[in-house]
């Protein structure tokens, strides 16, 4: 099949991998490269670096809504188009060029978590189980019908970050199964039950603020589910310092209270229990192990982290 593929970061790379070894990639349609990092150098966006590699033609517009996209994209006679992770809505007259429907990668069990940041809310939300949809797209945000699902256990231990290294070369493999169903006419997308759906709007770096107010597992769960961006961040004195891979220990006192260093790291009171944080970053410094931090910037105990943040909506 003629395949026109729409993505961006790191997650969409499995899928694009798989779509070029199978069918023909006529087109490749990214982000604009952008500054990044603490330097801001300008850097393209993953798909575009694998896309290169394999000698396909990419086209990164910075306008989707004109009509010339959607014009060039037709003038290719695509089958379908693949959409992981793009980044940005399709127009209505890009969604009706592919004669087969475009069909999107979305990483979760739809119809919860539809949006931007579908990894990140189930994580940050407790959910013990997550996934990847095959959805075929409408104009409504991620409405469309399921055409397959693969689900995946969320881990104690889990990060945003991680559960997104395990759900994209699920999402390709799946996405390599359904394609030929697709081309023969045998797929059969479900609708979704709309009453049942669950938003996951796009992370602020606000978002990384953790409250101690809440439970310890509460707190676990949107560490974790920010990790790696906007990333957890409290305020230790007067600066904002970064904390990672928080394990549940036992303990009490005010919220935000520093109880000590314990095995599992820096041991801080919740609401209803204490969690221990394994690594600190603060600013300007490199990640450490709380021992290596609190070695040469001792935290005595009662020290309390804040200010509290609005719980996460």
């Amino acid at each position: 099949m003629r395949i026109v593929f729409f993505g961006s970061p790191d997650f969409a790379v499995p899928s694009l991998a798989v779509v070029a070894d199978h069918h023909e990639v006529v087109a490749v349609i990214t982000q604009p490269d952008r500054p990044a990092g603490r330097g801001g150098k300008v850097q393209s966006p993953a798909v575009k670096v694998l896309a290169s590699q394999l000698g396909l033609p990419v086209l990164q517009p910075t306008k989707l809504r004109d009509g010339s996209i959607a014009r060039e994209l037709t003038a290719l006679k695509p089958d379908l188009f693949v959409v992981v992770a793009y980044g940005r809505i399709l127009p209505p007259d890009l969604l009706a060029v592919p004669r087969l429907g475009p069909w999107n990668v979305h990483a979760s069990i739809l119809p919860k978590y539809r949006g931007a940041a579908p990894i990140q809310w189930a994580v940050i939300r407790g959910e013990r189980t997550t996934g990847v949809a095959i959805m075929r797209m409408e104009e409504g945000l991620d409405t469309g019908p399921v055409a397959a699902f693969t689900t995946d256990a969320v881990r104690d231990d889990d990060t945003a970050g991680t559960v997104a290294s395990r759900l994209a070369p699920l999402g390709a493999r799946l996405l390599l199964e359904t394609l030929p169903w697709i081309g023969d006419g045998t797929v059969a997308p479900r609708a979704q039950d709309h009453a049942a759906a669950t938003l996951a709007p796009l992370l602020k770096k606000e978002d990384g603020r953790l409250d101690f107010r809440q439970p310890a597992s509460v707190v676990s769960a949107h560490a974790r589910g920010v990790d790696p961006w906007p990333g957890a961040t409290v305020i230790l004195g007067d600066e904002p310092t970064k904390v990672f891979r928080p394990v549940l220990v036992a303990g009490s006192g005010k919220p935000g209270e520093i109880l000590g260093l314990v095995p599992e790291g820096l041991a801080v009171a919740c609401g209803e229990g204490a969690l221990a944080f394994a690594e600190l970053q603060m600013p300007g410094r490199k990640r450490l192990s709380a021992t290596a931090l609190l070695a040469g910037h001792p935290i005595p105990p009662g020290t309390i982290l804040g200010p509290f943040s609005a719980s996460v909506r």
